[in-house]
């Protein structure tokens, strides 16, 4: 296809399907600011609807001829339906409600899907550059609202608990972990800004930088940083093959640990992070130790079957975001729909109670992503979805950034329930996304510029 051809695809097709796009992430990235000015909760669950709706009519539009971007997408499909078909036997085994099932396999499976639906079709630079200007919209309104809590409810005390961090929240105000959720996003879009908005001048893009940082530190979101360093180290030792790349990742990152490491122990803001540096916590017997791994000892209890082995306690029924948090937090909607709740997820609750860390730090929660799949559909569903994870991370994760990204999302899945956080899971594979067009774009460019000027020599 030539370049012609690529940006002169009916105009009305392209915004009626990337502004779909747009449209689904926002379902799941503005709803909890919205319900917090008295929009009905069921809101929040309207992104189940736009997503999958929107991954359909992307591939439905889809006239790509590319054997490998169309084998990639089919790799895809089948690793969703593999995964769909563990997490089904999971339920039937272990009598989870039909709406668990349906809810959390959503919540698993949406930034695949999303994902699916960015790189299924062609976007024109017009459909790209119009999603991009929204999502860099929406992190700045983001970011504003981070600033505009922390002054209201730290500096003005204008909240009834006043001089708690946990509520700086930006656009996820209310959403428990939303202080976390909240200054990842900020974060990782700051990173964004800086390196791909070669617009602005560079003082800006420094300045963005720099104020998506502080506000992780106004936000007490101390294990943000944490994911990003375990997501740059893997991502330098992937490097460790080329000296020149090596270096351009060791380099900054020596700095930055002692720069980090100096601020620790001398700037006030950073006194938070000392909160880990405890050295009689850790150890086999430690007590970050033991609460982390709680929910690893506590699940296996409650197996019936040697099948709970290998397709877990069944959707909902361990520590994953709608067993550990949803099907209580929205029991008056999920209740009458049939949901189900096991008691392996109180037990877990209770280990978190009965230790003295249990309220320190989310680090040491033993709800964790990674811990919520294997306790949700047992090793096969642990292996469905780390298939998925490592599909994206060699076939759409185009470049260094994206990786990086994509790695964040693998450490957060250590820490707490990030992983099923629908407003920052699509806005990384939003990241991800845009990025894979983009090269794709500028690969299209090229081919173009080839062309032409071979036909001028002929």
């Amino acid at each position: 296809m030539s370049i012609n051809q690529f940006t002169n695809i009916k105009r009305q097709n392209y915004y009626r399907t990337s502004t779909l796009i747009l449209v689904a992430f926002a379902t799941a990235f503005l709803p909890r600011i919205i319900t917090t000015v008295g929009a009905p909760k069921p809101l929040n669950f309207l992104h189940f609807i736009a997503v999958p709706f929107a991954c359909i009519l992307a591939i439905s539009q889809s006239k790509s001829k590319d054997a490998k971007q169309i084998n990639i997408a089919w790799l895809v499909i089948a690793g969703l339906l593999v995964y769909l078909t563990i997490m089904t036997a999971s339920a039937l085994i272990n009598q989870a409600g039909i709406i668990n099932l349906v809810v959390d396999y959503l919540l698993k499976v949406e930034p695949f899907l999303l994902l699916l639906a960015i790189t299924s079709i062609p976007l024109s630079i017009q459909s790209y550059e119009f999603i991009r200007k929204w999502l860099i919209r929406f992190c700045f309104s983001h970011i504003f609202l981070i600033y505009g809590q922390y002054f209201l409810f730290i500096v003005l005390g204008r909240h009834p608990k006043a001089g708690n961090p946990d509520y700086v929240q930006g656009i996820f105000y209310e959403s428990g972990s939303g202080h976390v959720v909240g200054a990842s996003v900020g974060l990782t879009f700051g990173l964004y800004y800086f390196f791909f908005a070669k617009a602005a001048p560079i003082w800006i893009r420094i300045s963005v930088l720099f104020a998506t940082f502080w506000g992780m530190l106004l936000a007490d979101a101390k294990q943000v940083l944490f994911t990003f360093i375990i997501a740059g180290g893997i991502l330098f030792l992937s490097k460790t093959k080329d000296i020149v790349e090596t270096l351009k990742y060791l380099i900054p990152g020596l700095i930055f640990t002692v720069v980090f490491l100096w601020c620790v122990q001398n700037v006030p803001a950073f006194g938070a992070f000392n909160t880990w540096m405890r050295p009689d916590i850790y150890g086999s017997d430690g007590e970050a130790t033991l609460l982390k791994t709680a929910s690893l000892r506590i699940i296996p209890t409650f197996y019936e079957t040697p099948l709970n082995m290998f397709l877990g306690l069944g959707p909902g029924h361990s520590v994953g975001r709608l067993g550990g948090w949803m099907l209580r937090e929205y029991e008056d909607l999920l209740a009458p729909l049939g949901s189900s709740i096991h008691p392996a997820s109180g037990a877990v609750w209770g280990a978190v109670s009965d230790s003295w860390l249990g309220d320190q730090s989310s680090m040491f929660s033993p709800l964790f992503g990674w811990a919520g799949i294997w306790g949700d559909t047992g090793l096969f569903g642990l292996g469905a979805y780390l298939f998925l994870y490592i599909l994206v991370f060699i076939y759409l994760c185009q470049d260094d950034f994206s990786k990086f990204c994509w790695l964040t999302v693998l450490a957060h899945g250590l820490i707490f329930s990030q992983m099923e956080e629908p407003g920052f899971m699509l806005f990384i594979v939003m990241i991800i996304g845009l990025q894979w067009q983009y090269k794709r774009i500028k690969e299209l460019h090229l081919k173009e510029l080839r062309y032409s000027a071979y036909s001028q020599n002929y």
